[in-house]
């Protein structure tokens, strides 16, 4: 198979994946079936088209491609009809999430390189391949989008691009660079999940506290 045709067939796996936790969210949220598909092929392709947009290909593949259309359709309903498996599988939805993140950071940043970008900006577009699904499905359902606030997610995403260009630009073998990034994100994106790891976070109230010491010393 080739390095094209295997480009494909991850960003095909990252669609389902992602259209499946959009759809999840959509029955959580009580959408009406049109909604529950309009949040799954919205949570799969927004990464991609931005992906697409940035590169300069018209039309994007998510729209020019009825296979993208279809996939996130039949994961739309999956969710719809079966709200009740679903929530059984709310905890594999993480591992499921975490696979769809590595999928289309490794396929987003090597797409990059491919269209001759530098390493370093491969790896920002693969992250916003990976991310930009999730940020578009939480505006649609008026939550704080998760790459600000989340445990370690699109740093995730950053490591598996940044791995899967570097390793494509020094020439390294194609398997082993994509399966260690894919492993990379996996691994980063589930250890932080499970064990409660997250980047430092703005706490206002420090501040605040700061500011109050400062005001009693300048008073006394």
């Amino acid at each position: 198979m080739s390095q094209t045709a295997v480009l494909y067939a991850f960003d095909l796996c990252g669609t389902f994946l992602f259209a499946l936790g959009g759809g999840m969210l959509a029955v959580e949220r009580r959408l009406d079936i049109f909604g529950v598909l309009v949040l799954a092929y919205a949570s799969a392709v927004a990464g991609g088209i931005l992906r697409d947009i940035f590169l300069g290909i018209s039309p994007p593949g998510a729209i020019a491609d009825w296979r993208y259309l279809a996939i996130t359709a039949f994961a739309g309903l999956i969710a719809f009809a079966m709200p009740r498996a679903m929530r059984r599988l709310s905890g594999t939805l993480v591992v499921l999430d975490a696979l769809g993140l590595a999928f289309f950071a490794v396929n987003g940043a090597l797409k990059a390189m491919a269209a001759g970008l530098d390493p370093v900006m491969a790896a920002v577009l693969g992250t916003i391949t990976a991310a930009g699904g999730g940020v578009v499905r939480d505006i649609m359902t008026a939550r704080v989008p998760m790459v600000l606030h989340a445990d370690i997610y699109a740093v995730a995403a950053l490591a598996a691009a940044a791995v899967a260009a570097f390793g494509h630009s020094w020439g390294t073998p194609f398997w082993p660079t994509v399966l260690f990034a894919g492993v990379l994100c996996i691994s980063l994106r589930l250890t932080a999940y499970f064990e409660g790891w997250h980047l430092p976070r703005a706490n206002p109230d420090k501040s605040k506290d700061a500011a109050a010491d400062n005001d009693r010393e300048h008073a006394e």
